[in-house]
């Protein structure tokens, strides 16, 4: 029996066993749903280990020694209950630890996941905070750029409103000023002496000056516009000599010049309070410095030389009088140079004619006759002013002399009678500002000045001016007004006299900041007033620009010009753009410019000049300057970097320069491209004249077209294009000859350095031409360096020959 029960104990143990180690679905419900970790599978392992022990029997203990009739004890039956055990309750005990662990990791994932969303739900709201703070503030900016807008406009229309306000109580201003004008009190009148080159404009002015301007221009010319202002204190001095002839012939004539200082003691006595005389040059570069004169003027002296006549110049400035309806009259210079003439120095011209022999008037009437009719050819009638009782349709012409001073003081007395009687109108002092700029100078120790013509109203150190430049108005400060000392003339060194104000008419310099080197000459100057808008004097200052935008317009590639003044540079300008004839009668191409300004010339024009030839145009690598000084560093960088710096005091030797320069340059590149280019010609042998058929070769022939020089390769086409040689020499007549031209008989020698075997006879003999070898490059050297060598014929010639070797 008790066998029976360790059997079924036995069987109990293995079948607990086989439970523990069965897989995890055979466990219970509740081991089962604890198995999604990894922990689990550790308890299950753990249980199967502790179930393996359990299977086996426990060693059984040494038996103390007790009487043997006692049976021991079996472990087996020491357990009451399997259930109830120390493995039951370790598996239970697994299983939940098992179970707690799943919930733990959930539960971190879940609070994993939870933060995440939490995350994003964070995110999403600082989003959108940040998108409505943007729109807030688009929105407040849109608000903002609209009242912005609405203010500007709202500005905008209460500047136009002042700006017409101020522009109407401006024109009110200026027409009471009009208004208030009399006759009574005249301005000075501003009278352009005009003329040819040569004919004594600038030596009246000296005559009457007592200055010597004259021989302090370059080439005796007038180079730039000078004014000169005569007080009438001097004017009435110089002008008595005429008073003083007729009060001893006791000349009772009532022309209207003899109304100024005549005989008549009751006579109108002079009232004006001075002259202004503007002297223009007269080569015909410097038409526009003419033109600006003239417009300035009430009374112009259009002096003519009367040995010559009317020259181009004159007749120009006749058409320009013409065209601006200015009156004149004509100084008939240079009398003195009558035969045996006998001068009486600064006597009245009719004085003077009295004391002449019959022979001088005799030439002097032949020669007066003669201007006269080239005058009336012009539409013009002329009389001589002692003889004009019509001034209003006649001109009055004064003889005059600028050597001896005869007749000068009856021109003066000419246009003191014309302007103080016929133009009173015209000349009445007013206060409205006529102010024209005639030059721009740059000037050691006074910096950038302005030399203006004041022809009406006053000026004052200190005033606001508006001027017109090429890059818009400038609203500057006049620091100062200075003049000449009284009948001297702005362009002369002299000590200049400092003014609180001036009033027209007037010649004066003006001096300030920097920027009035940018001012346009030949524009007006406007001074602001308390009550004036600074944006409507600009507006009617930049009217004056109109004409005269294009002046200083420049190509992408030419020349550097620069000059003292702008005006002379708008003079050097119009001469080197315009095309004409140089001094040797050969037209003279237009000369293109990349750059113009005024001033002495420093590296920086150097700079921007050798720019030229790092486009390919050496010749244009070059600075042309007028009357200015060379910084010495700017010479230095010009002489390292080949670019080449030409000065003169006369305008036109400036083109002198220019274009022996330019024949330096060709020269060079011809030598250069002298290997190259192949002029075309055909050689016949004469089959008579054949004194060497081999190295070298030396035929007799004729050139029966074009032009053969020494070195130009012959080839015969109809032979495969057969290299025959170069020309070494040619002989004509004897002589050695560097070219020979059609219709020539001449001997040339041939050599072949490639084919010395070359022979006459063998190869090719008298039936076969001999022509020049062309191709395109030969063809381009013919036509960029040596167009002048070719003849029209020659060029009929290449046309026939670029077929032949079928160039394209």
């Amino acid at each position: 029996m008790a066998a029976q029960e360790l059997g079924a104990d036995a069987a109990v143990a293995s079948d607990l066993a086989s439970q523990a180690t069965a897989p995890s679905h055979v466990l219970d419900s509740e081991s089962q749903l604890s198995q999604p970790s990894v922990r689990s599978t550790t308890a299950a392992n753990e249980l199967e280990a502790e179930a393996e022990l359990a299977a086996e029997p426990e060693p059984e203990p040494e038996p103390e020694p007790e009487p043997a009739a006692e049976e021991p004890v079996d472990d087996w039956e020491a357990v009451d209950d399997w259930e109830s055990g120390d493995v039951g309750a370790n598996l239970e005990k697994l299983a939940n630890e098992s179970k707690a662990i799943d919930e733990e990791v959930e539960d971190e994932a879940e609070l994993e996941a939870k933060a995440e969303a939490e995350k994003l739900k964070e995110a999403g709201r600082k989003l959108k905070e940040r998108e409505r703070k943007a729109r807030e503030e688009e929105e407040a900016r849109a608000k903002l750029e609209a009242e912005a807008a609405a203010e500007a406009d709202r500005a905008k229309r209460e500047a136009e409103l002042k700006k017409l306000e101020c522009r109407q109580k401006r024109l009110a201003r200026e027409k009471r000023r009009d208004d208030d004008r009399s006759e009574s009190r005249l301005r000075s009148p501003i009278c352009c002496i005009m003329g040819h080159v040569d004919t004594g404009k600038t030596k009246l002015l000296d005559k009457i000056r007592q200055t010597n301007v004259q021989d302090g221009e370059a080439g005796g010319i007038t180079q730039q516009i000078g004014a000169t202002f005569f007080d009438d204190a001097t004017l009435k001095e110089k002008i008595r000599p005429v008073a003083a002839h007729l009060a001893s012939i006791k000349d009772q004539s009532s022309s209207y010049v003899d109304a100024i200082l005549g005989p008549d003691p009751d006579a109108p006595r002079l009232t004006l309070p001075g002259l202004l005389v503007i002297d223009t040059p007269g080569h015909e570069s410097f038409s526009n410095l003419r033109s600006r004169g003239s417009s300035l003027c009430d009374m112009a002296i259009l002096v003519v030389d009367l040995m010559h006549g009317l020259e181009p110049q004159t007749l120009e400035s006749i058409s320009m009088l013409k065209r601006k309806r200015t009156p004149f009259v004509v100084a008939l210079n240079k009398v003195d140079r009558c035969y045996d003439w006998s001068p009486t120095e600064g006597a009245s011209i009719r004085e003077a004619l009295a004391k002449q022999a019959q022979n001088t008037l005799d030439e002097f009437e032949q020669k007066k006759a003669n201007a006269f009719t080239e005058l009336n050819e012009q539409s013009l009638n002329v009389a001589l002013y002692w003889d004009n009782d019509d001034p209003g349709s006649t001109v009055s012409v004064v003889p005059t002399s600028a050597i001896t001073g005869e007749g000068v003081p009856d021109l003066l007395r000419v246009v003191l009678s014309l302007t103080q009687q016929r133009l009173a109108a015209k000349l009445m002092f007013g206060y409205n500002l006529q102010c024209t700029v005639l030059e721009v100078k740059v000037v050691e120790g006074l910096g950038a000045t302005l030399d203006v013509i004041l022809v009406n109203g006053c000026l004052h150190a200190g005033d606001t001016m508006v001027l017109c430049t090429q890059d818009g108005p400038i609203v500057t400060t006049a620091r100062a007004l200075l003049t000449p000392p009284p009948s001297r003339e702005t362009r002369v060194k002299s000590e200049l006299i400092k003014h609180e104000s001036l009033e027209g008419a007037i010649g004066l310099k003006i001096t300030g900041d920097p920027e009035l080197t940018k001012v346009v000459p030949g524009t007006g100057i406007l001074v602001m007033h308390q009550d004036d808008d600074v944006e409507d004097l600009k507006e009617e200052c930049m009217k004056d620009i109109a004409n005269l935008s294009d002046t200083l317009a420049t190509e992408a590639k030419g020349v550097t010009v620069q000059a003292s003044t702008l005006g002379a540079l708008e003079a050097l300008l119009e001469f080197l753009r315009n095309p004409g004839k140089d001094r040797q009668g050969k037209e003279r191409p237009p000369i293109p410019v990349s750059g113009a300004t005024v001033g002495p010339i420093h590296k920086k024009d150097v700079i921007k000049a050798a720019i030229m030839a790092q486009k390919g145009s050496e010749e244009y690598s070059c600075i042309l300057g007028f009357d200015v000084p060379v910084d010495p560093e700017a010479q230095a960088y010009a002489d390292k970097n080949q670019v080449k710096i030409f000065t003169a005091d006369i305008i036109y030797h400036l083109e002198g320069h220019f274009t022996r320069h330019l024949d330096e340059i060709m020269e060079r590149k011809r030598n250069e491209a002298r290997d190259v280019a192949v002029f075309p010609s055909l050689f016949k042998i004469s089959k008579n004249h054949v004194f060497n058929m081999k190295d070298p070769i030396i035929l007799g022939g004729e050139v029966v077209d074009g032009i053969l020089k020494v070195g130009t390769p012959l080839c015969i086409p109809h032979l495969g294009f057969l290299d025959v040689g170069v020309v070494q020499s040619i002989e004509c007549n004897h002589k050695d000859v560097q070219t020979a031209r059609k219709g020539q008989e001449c001997a040339i020698k041939i050599v072949n350095h490639g084919n010395p075997n070359m022979t006459y006879g063998r190869q090719f003999d008298h039936n076969h031409q001999l022509f020049s070898k062309v191709n395109r490059a030969s063809i381009d050297a013919l036509k960029k360096y040596f167009k002048d060598d070719m003849q029209d014929a020659d060029w009929r010639l290449v046309i026939k020959l670029k077929k032949v070797f079928s160039v394209i």
